[in-house]
């Protein structure tokens, strides 16, 4: 499986990940955005994962307070898996902390995530209580200190994503990775000078959300009564409203054909475009609750998209 380097470090990972919030077992103001998933299932997503090819995952302490974490080691282990084999990715919350919790919270996640190492250590928003500066400057002593092989954020704008490159840099250290929301339906960051930064400076941009909770699939533009059948959160969400269906059916319905010539999903489609379009630049996280949205994943690995098509694509989501 064709593998591309995690920003300038020396970590490889497949265009495609698997994103972990799911794994929360619906604890904390985050962890309930899903419904708790039994270890089994958490166990075959993970081990269908892998045996598709994906090297890479990536959780969070603010998933269900470390519990994402620990679902995940379980999984791998259970998987056969072992330290080294894989790429581990997890995120420092920094509500209402100061740049010293990385240092005081590194043993937590190690803990929850033992025995895999951190591959990837990322502040997950821009709201912390100290300057960016003061984070990177911790994260690169637990470079140094070995607690994480590389460095990132998520969240952040182009400017405080510069800075956090400038202040890692000055250690002699490379930001890794900007872990962002972005899909054929959400491209705020190729305006706002996220994605231009992020090529400029050799940063690697992690796409969040990249089928848009499932509305990239086609099945709530098939069916909108679906959208009456969702639960948490995620039913408020604008793209989710009549309106914003009716402005997105263009570019839904040209996935549809696209996904016909390939003889694949819609979604594997858009995941192809998100991974492709800009070349080695972006990465993507999708997320799965059933083994079914695994093997929409990794098959999206393999879909190879025209020139033609790619431009399509990005002509109609635009106004999308």
């Amino acid at each position: 499986m064709a593998q591309r380097r995690l920003g300038k470090t020396d970590i490889a990972v497949t265009p495609i990940g698997l994103g972990c919030w799911q794994f929360s077992e619906g604890a904390g103001p985050l962890g309930n955005y899903w419904p708790a998933l039994p270890e089994a299932v958490a166990n075959e997503i993970v081990a269908k994962s892998l045996a598709g090819g994906i090297n890479w995952f990536d959780t969070a302490e603010a998933y269900g307070f470390g519990r994402s974490e620990q679902a995940l080691s379980r999984a791998l282990q259970a998987a056969g898996k072992k330290p080294g084999e894989v790429v581990v990715a997890t995120k420092w919350f920094p509500l209402l902390r100061i740049a010293a919790s990385l240092e005081v919270t590194i043993r937590d996640r190690l803990d929850a995530l033992a025995p895999f190492p951190i591959d990837l250590h990322q502040v997950h928003q821009p709201f912390g209580l100290s300057p960016v500066e003061a984070e990177m400057d911790v994260m690169a002593d637990l470079v140094a200190a070995r607690k994480i092989r590389s460095a990132g954020v998520s969240n952040f704008n182009a400017a405080r994503m510069r800075r956090a490159h400038a202040a890692l840099a000055a250690r002699g250290l490379c930001l890794a990775s900007n872990q962002v929301k972005y899909s054929l339906l959400d491209r705020r960051i190729e305006k706002n000078g996220v994605l231009a930064a992020a090529k400029e400076l050799g940063i690697t941009v992690i796409a969040y959300s990249p089928l848009e909770q499932g509305l990239l699939s086609g099945k709530f533009h098939d069916d909108p009564e679906l959208l009456k059948k969702i639960s948490g959160p995620r039913k408020w969400l604008p793209g989710f409203r009549a309106a914003s269906l009716g402005r997105s059916q263009r570019l839904i319905d040209e996935l549809k054909l696209i996904a016909a010539a390939h003889g694949v999903t819609p979604s594997q489609i858009a995941l192809s475009w998100l991974v492709n379009f800009h070349g080695d630049t972006v990465v993507a996280i999708p997320g799965a609750t059933k083994s079914r949205h695994v093997e929409e994943n990794v098959g999206a690995l393999v879909v190879k998209l025209s020139g033609l098509e790619l431009r399509r694509l990005d002509e109609l989501s635009r106004p999308a």
